[in-house]
């Protein structure tokens, strides 16, 4: 009270003088009163807390603070206002203003709340433990000050003091929520589940229709593996719901309730509630629909209930792209091919439709060979976003699978007159080279038969394939030199041509360490290039090892190994190679090329 009275006295006489000075309309600035020596850390203090709470100017304030402090090293007020300033920057500057304030005056409990305060901001859980069991009985009416003396025990791992506390906490306030919790994790965590139970039954007879204390019980029942009450629980919760809006939390816990007692159909039905929530955002709808969906068979035995959300999703979100594409493939997965391709079409009169609609479109038109639809819906994609790589790259694909490469690279070439990007520039000349490579095989026999019988076309076709092939993957090297699928595709290109397998050889293996020899693709290829420089011994070991990585099981790689087994003279395990890449669909013709004609008769 002291200290009150004279800061009223000071703020009449500062407030006197300032009115006093705008009636003369002093011009000069306000000097600084002199005061006594005992009242100057009284005066700075106070011009602090009007800097912190009038003007909020916390740098001014906390250096009045530090400059009352150095005119009074014990004054108590300065020491607790620092304390609060500096407590969210400096925890341990903060930590020691606020013990020198407590131990100036111990009785003051806002000197006792920040010290307690700051031991927790500090990390001196130790110190805070002694503090907060004295601000406790200090101050018994606060129930913070148990939640927190709790969590302290807890943390010193006390538990029963903890639950002591709690339970003192208990009897002078009743039943509060976060304390109750506390108090059944405590329970649950020495074991004492039974009396977890008994306590969360005494919470639903006190608000048997409040749905969470329902849903805590339940979930108790649960853990403790008594089935049955546990499902009359979460019955019970259910109910207690709003019928027209459950909450979330209800809705949850029932659906984890049936997923752990694999009722998948029960939990299905709850997670269509959930869908239909607008309290649940679309991202987690999503994210739930994929799980759903990722195992086949899962979604193959449930999937009424799973249609059932994928409609959820589509009448209520049926013009955002996510649920489009989920609602699609969807539909896809389900062998309706056509109602997603009608779906993909209808969606192409939304506003900004995205261009992967199209893409899509264009993609399913193609598998189902309507080239009429292919050119139609390509054009309109290339009209609408005339910009787009992603369409001029599969525009050209698109003819580089219909084997018309020379329209493919022109598709290519003028796309690259758009891209100024290193990377993108890569890329284009590395698809052009792909295509002038499949030129130069046309008409020839596989890569195996051409360097079995030494088969070398001079046609002028070839001879400018070859050559454009080359400068096009050179090309993409300078723009990218790391590019592995690059460097394989190149190295390919030369071992196949029989040219140039010095380079072949280096740029297969940069490839091959490059993917730490686990890509049996570049394997392959570094093992072609050693069986066209005569390694055969080598080119074997390697190509063995390309077999064991290969997870696709192709075909091409049986037939390559057959090739270098032959070529090092054992035709007859050179065969059973042949014939297992002929039963796992390689071309029937190259397999029957590689056998004596006698044999082929047969």
């Amino acid at each position: 009270m002291r200290h009150l009275t004279a800061i009223l006295a000071i703020l009449v006489t500062l407030l006197a003088a300032t009115a006093s000075m705008a009636d003369n309309k002093v011009t000069t600035p306000r000097q600084v009163p002199e005061w006594a020596d005992s009242l100057k850390s009284l005066y700075l203090y106070t011009e602090g807390l009007k800097a912190l709470d009038i003007a909020g100017d916390t740098t001014r304030a906390t250096r009045l603070f530090r400059e009352a402090l150095e005119a009074d090293p014990s004054y108590a007020p300065a020491h607790h206002a620092l304390g609060m300033a500096v407590i969210a920057t400096s925890p341990r500057e903060a930590r020691d203003h606020a013990r020198r304030a407590y131990e100036g005056d111990s009785t003051n409990l806002w000197y006792h709340r920040l010290y307690a305060q700051t031991l927790l901001y500090a990390g001196d859980y130790h110190d805070a433990l002694d503090i907060f069991v004295r601000l406790k009985n200090a101050d018994p009416k606060n129930p913070d000050n148990y939640r927190i003396l709790a969590a302290l025990y807890e943390l010193r791992k006390q538990p029963y003091a903890a639950l002591s506390t709690l339970d003192s906490a208990e009897v002078r306030f009743g039943r509060i929520p976060l304390l109750s919790q506390m108090k059944r994790q405590l329970l649950l965590s020495t074991n004492q589940t039974d009396k977890a139970i008994a306590d969360a039954r005494a919470i639903v007879d006190e608000a048997p229709y409040n749905a969470e204390n329902q849903l805590i019980l339940a979930g108790l029942y649960d853990m403790n593996r008594q089935d049955s009450l546990a499902a009359v629980h979460f019955r019970l919760a259910y109910e207690a719901d709003s019928a027209s809006v459950r909450s979330l939390e209800t809705l949850y816990a029932l659906a984890d309730h049936y997923a752990k007692r694999q009722d998948y159909r029960k939990m299905l039905q709850i997670s269509k509630e959930i869908f239909e929530s607008d309290n649940e955002p679309l991202e987690r709808k999503i994210e739930s629909f994929d799980i759903y969906t990722k195992d086949r068979e899962f979604y193959r035995q449930y999937y009424f209930q799973i249609d059932a959300l994928a409609r959820v999703l589509a009448v209520k979100y049926p013009k955002e792209e996510e649920v489009v594409n989920l609602y699609a493939e969807h539909l896809i997965l389900s062998g309706e091919l056509e109602h997603a391709l009608e779906l993909y079409k209808v969606h192409l009169a939304d506003d900004n439709a995205p261009e992967g609609y199209y893409y899509s479109i264009v993609n399913m038109e193609n598998y189902l060979q309507r080239r009429d639809s292919v050119d139609h819906y390509l054009g309109q994609a290339l009209k609408r976003y005339p910009e787009s790589l992603n369409l001029r790259m599969l525009q050209g694909n698109l003819y580089d699978r219909a084997k018309q490469h020379d329209k493919a690279i022109a598709v290519y070439t003028e796309s690259l007159k758009r891209v100024e990007a290193d990377t993108l520039k890569a890329q284009l000349w590395g698809v052009i080279a792909d295509s002038w490579f499949q030129i130069s095989c046309e008409g020839l026999p596989d890569e195996g038969l051409r360097a079995m019988k030494n088969i070398r076309p001079g046609d002028a076709r070839h001879r400018k394939a070859v050559t454009q092939a080359r400068k096009a993957y050179d090309k993409s090297l300078k723009y990218q030199p790391d590019n592995v699928l690059m460097m394989n595709n190149f190295a390919y290109f030369l071992a196949v041509e029989g040219i140039s397998l010095p380079l072949a050889e280096e740029l297969a293996l940069r490839a091959v360490e490059a993917t730490s020899r686990s890509n049996a693709t570049y394997l392959d290829t570094y093992a072609w290039v050693l069986y066209r420089r005569g390694r055969l011994e080598e080119a074997r070991k390697i190509m063995r090892q390309a077999i064991v990585l290969d997870k696709e099981n192709s075909p091409s790689l049986l037939v390559h190994l057959g090739d270098i087994t032959c070529a090092l003279g054992d035709r007859f395990i050179a065969e059973n190679y042949w014939r297992k890449a002929l039963e796992a669909g390689y071309d029937a013709q190259s397999i029957a090329d590689r056998f004596p004609p006698a044999e082929n008769k047969k």
